[in-house]
């Protein structure tokens, strides 16, 4: 169960977005981009509804080979807005993301931005990312700073502000 103080943290970060939304209700998603992280595994596991079959009743079960772990495994950094996704980007083996890693995905945002959402580029980005160690440190709030990006809070225990377990992962990962 949350503590208290995340309940202060999310109501913050809710009127904060409420804030965002009544100075433009019409170009607030427009302005909304978010980033997120995902394991993706390097087999296609076959769902149960996919592995259903039509058979008689009298008729033999098929036989399934046992479902092996996953040869390995990428983490994913995902940037999208409402209209696509905007940058994926894999981690190579052996790495992981710091400060100076995921600033540098930052700066790849801005540059595709200014290619592709000209609008969103010269009106100023809500930023909406997780707490990780890596989007906390100084270096990355200075270049978000740096950037343009107005970042909105994301207080801890909050499934309602990660958009991305809900409408991006599940069909990013069904079709993997």
């Amino acid at each position: 169960m949350p503590e208290s103080g995340s309940k202060t943290s999310t109501c913050q970060s809710s009127e904060l977005l409420l804030e965002f939304f009544r100075r433009d209700p019409n170009d607030f998603l427009s302005l909304l981009m978010a980033m997120d992280e995902t394991w993706l595994y390097h087999y296609n596991s076959e769902t149960k509804q996919q592995s259903m079959e039509w058979r008689h009743s009298g008729s033999p079960h098929p036989q399934k080979f046992r479902v092996q772990n996953s040869v390995g495994k990428v983490l994913a950094s995902i940037f999208w807005d409402q209209d696509s996704i905007l940058l994926i980007d894999y981690l190579p083996k052996g790495q992981t993301i710091n400060a100076e890693c995921y600033s540098s995905l930052l700066v790849q945002v801005k540059c595709i931005l200014k290619l592709k959402r000209r609008r969103k580029f010269t009106k100023g980005v809500f930023f909406l990312h997780d707490n990780a160690p890596a989007h906390r440190a100084l270096a990355t709030q200075k270049n978000l700073a740096y950037l343009g990006f107005q970042c909105v809070d994301h207080p801890p225990y909050s499934p309602d502000l990660a958009p991305s377990d809900y409408h991006l992962f599940p069909g990013l990962k069904k079709n993997n």
